[in-house]
Parts: C-alpha cells; sequence; structure tokens
C-alpha cells in the first residue's frame, strides 16, 4: 500500500504571537514570550494571559459583522482567510460541493455565555440576546468559515479538548483520502480568557500562578514549572492531496503523510502516567506515514508547563526518540491556546520543516533533572528536518499526532 501524503498549501495564523504567519515566525524564533497582565481579569487570582495582540474586529469585519461573532470565530476566519488567500485558490472559482471544512474546538463562545448570563441575572430573560446560542455554539465557526469562503462540502467540528486541532487536520486527511473531498480547511481555534473560564482552570491547579511576572511563568520542561498560562490562537491550513497541488503548481509548505490518535482511559484531566496514550498516537502515526522513530529529527512538544504534562510526555518521548531528535515547546511564548494549540503548532512544525530552523524552548532554564531529551533551548537551532511529529494531548484521555514531512 502507498503513503497517502496531503500537502499544505496554504497556512494562517492569529495567536498571541501575532497576526499572520509571518508575524508568527519572527517572534517565535526571536523567543520572544507574549504573556501579559489582562486586565478582564483584574482582581482574580491569575489576572495574566496570552492574547492575540492588535486584533479589531470592527476594522477586519465590519462593524455588523463582528458582533454577531465570539471571539473564537472571529480568531478562525482570519486565520482561515490568510489560509485560503496563500493557497492560491479563488474561492469564486473552485467548485464549493469539493471544499470541506473541519475546525477544532473545545469551550466554545463562553464570553458570550458569560456576558449574556449576568444580563439575565441584572436584568431578566426579555434582554437575553437572541444571538447569544448562535454565538456561542462550538460548532458556528465551522459554519462561519464554510460561509465565508463558499465551502459547500462536509462542514465538521471536532471536540477533543486540546488536541482538537490536530484532531481537525486528521479528520480532514481522512475526508481527501476518501476522494469526499478535494480541498480541506481544516485548524483549531479557542478564545476562553472569560473571568469564569479561568477562575475554573486556577480552581483546578491547571495555570501558572507567576502574577509577578507573566512573561516567564510559562515554562515548558523546567524544573520550576508551576502551570500553563492560558492563552487565545487560531491556526489554519488548506489542505489537498499532494498529487492535485503538485498539478496546478502550488506551493507546498510541508506534507501531512501521519496521523495517530489513541485514548488514556486514565482520569478526566490527568494525563496516563507513563504517556501509554500519547505513545500509541504517535506509534499510529508513523505506521500511517510509513516511517520508523528513527526518521524524525524534531518534536514539536505539546509541551504545556504544568507538572504533570511535561514529565508524562517527556517519558513517552524518550522511549519514542531517546535524545535523537530535537524537541522544543512554542507554548513558553504563546501561552496554552487550548483547542488550538494542535493546529498552531503543526504549522509551526512545517514552519520548522520549510525554514531548516528549529524554534527555542523559551524559559527553559534548568530542565527538570529526570528528563532527558534533546530540548533546544536559548536560541534557534538551524538544523535541516526532513520529518518531524507534532503532538498534542488533552482533558479526557485524548492524545493526537501528527507527522509532518518535507515536500
Amino acid at each position: 500500500m502507498s503513503r497517502f501524503d496531503i500537502a499544505i498549501t496554504g497556512m494562517g495564523l492569529a495567536t498571541a504571537a501575532g497576526i499572520g504567519v509571518a508575524a508568527n515566525w519572527a517572534r517565535i524564533c526571536a523567543g520572544a514570550p507574549a504573556a501579559r497582565t489582562d486586565p478582564t481579569l483584574a482582581g482574580q487570582p491569575v489576572d495574566f494571559s496570552c492574547r492575540v495582540p492588535e486584533f479589531d474586529a470592527n476594522e477586519l469585519f465590519g462593524r455588523q459583522l463582528a458582533w454577531r461573532l465570539d471571539r473564537f470565530v472571529q480568531l478562525a476566519m482570519i486565520a482561515a482567510r490568510e489560509a485560503v488567500t496563500g493557497s492560491g485558490h479563488d474561492t469564486a472559482a473552485w467548485d464549493g460541493t469539493r471544499v470541506g471544512v473541519v475546525i477544532g474546538n473545545s469551550l466554545g463562545g463562553t464570553a458570550t455565555f458569560e456576558a449574556q448570563h449576568r444580563v439575565f441575572q441584572d436584568s431578566g430573560a426579555e434582554d437575553v440576546s437572541p444571538l447569544m446560542i448562535p454565538m456561542g455554539m462550538v460548532n458556528m465557526v465551522t459554519g462561519y468559515v464554510a460561509m465565508d469562503c463558499g465551502a459547500l462540502g462536509p462542514s465538521l467540528t471536532t471536540a477533543t479538548a486540546c488536541a482538537s486541532g490536530a484532531t481537525a487536520i486528521g479528520v480532514a486527511r481522512g475526508l481527501l483520502d476518501s476522494q469526499v473531498c478535494d480541498v480541506v480547511i481544516a485548524g483549531g481555534t479557542e478564545s476562553a480568557l472569560s473571568p469564569a473560564t479561568m477562575a475554573a482552570l486556577h480552581q483546578m491547579g491547571a495555570l501558572s500562578k507567576r502574577r509577578d511576572d507573566p512573561a516567564t511563568a510559562s515554562r515548558p520542561f523546567d524544573v520550576s514549572r508551576d502551570g500553563f498560562v492560558a492563552a487565545e490562537g487560531a491556526g489554519m491550513v488548506v489542505l489537498e492531496r499532494a498529487a492535485d497541488a503538485r498539478a496546478r503548481g502550488a506551493r507546498i509548505h510541508a506534507l501531512i503523510t501521519g496521523f495517530g490518535s489513541a485514548s488514556d482511559i486514565h482520569h478526566a484531566t490527568a494525563p496516563d502516567p507513563q504517556g501509554a496514550g500519547l505513545e500509541r498516537a504517535v506509534r499510529a502515526a508513523l505506521l500511517d506515514a510509513q516511517l520508523d522513530a528513527a526518521d524524525i529529527a524534531y518534536v514539536n512538544a505539546h509541551g504545556t508547563s504544568t507538572p504533570i504534562n511535561d514529565a508524562v510526555e517527556a517519558r513517552a518521548l524518550t522511549r519514542l526518540f531517546g535524545t535523537d531528535a530535537a524537541v522544543t515547546s512554542t507554548k513558553g511564548i504563546t501561552g496554552h491556546p487550548l483547542a488550538g494549540a494542535g493546529a498552531i503548532e503543526a504549522i509551526y512544525t512545517a514552519l520548522t520543516i520549510q525554514h531548516a530552523t528549529v524554534p527555542p524552548t523559551v524559559n527553559l532554564r534548568d530542565i527538570d533533572p529526570e528528563i532527558n531529551l534533546d530540548l533546544v533551548t536559548g536560541a534557534q537551532r538551524g538544523m535541516r528536518v526532513k520529518a518531524a511529529v507534532s503532538t498534542s494531548l488533552g482533558f479526557g484521555g485524548n492524545n493526537a499526532a501528527l507527522v509532518l514531512t518535507a515536500a
């Protein structure tokens, strides 16, 4: 059986590292953390986050459309527009019935729900907005992106917590392999930095408490890590069969050659202590790609900066790759974009392959002595990467892995 390759022909990003792929890559390679005190969280135990900078929805969409969209949808639409434009496709000319949309999201429009709940409490039922449901529903992001680009094929939303974006790309891969679609816009998005949601994450013990120095709070794989920095963001890709992309002369940023998914069945929020589910997901992705672990030069790790996740992930990656693959986490810069993470980091992995540059793991000063990986620290590392893995883990025991290779 021959290997099935899908091409990334367009990429789009809206993260705390900036709006647009170029701005993101420059900041990721420079190693400049984005975490800042967040005025919307004033008075809370954790009052900092990673927000997308200089994002003016009214300017980007026009006031009439912007006020109908929750921010998680706005971020996805901006990223999708960049990806489609970069792919070279003309949405006015393509056969929309052969174009699908698959986007990962986990928490939906939390800011909308919280705001309307306050209205309900303060003013009563008659003042609650009729737009609350269509603004807050998880699946509305795929609906709006499909409407924005004329995609008439399947419109699907994946919800596998912080693995949602990677899962969406895996599902998109299946739609292309089965010939259901010729083009799929896929990715992940999240904007859940609303007060009640952040309070809940704090109560769970998931967030870093370093209010005195937010910029250094996210410390993936560092011995002093104490939790993640919550972030918003969206990453979107345009995917098509590699043969089709080459036939139309498209620029191929990288190939997605493998996808794997596996469950922990261990705990609602804690990963399997040995990382068994993640290891199964990576091995499944490698099998799909018809590659061995020895073929992988780079791993873009989930690396959240929580004590449990980083230790668990390191155990699995050590069994898989030892110290033969360079490893990095970009969450020291972007924070943790939750459902958006897998897609955003898949794009960073594609850029690593494309530019022969591995970005640094920021704020990693003292590697946890129990972690034995080739972690890239301090500054970016120039190296040729033919094959790489991007890993994602999520609540509910969700694990996902993507294998990307050079075109």
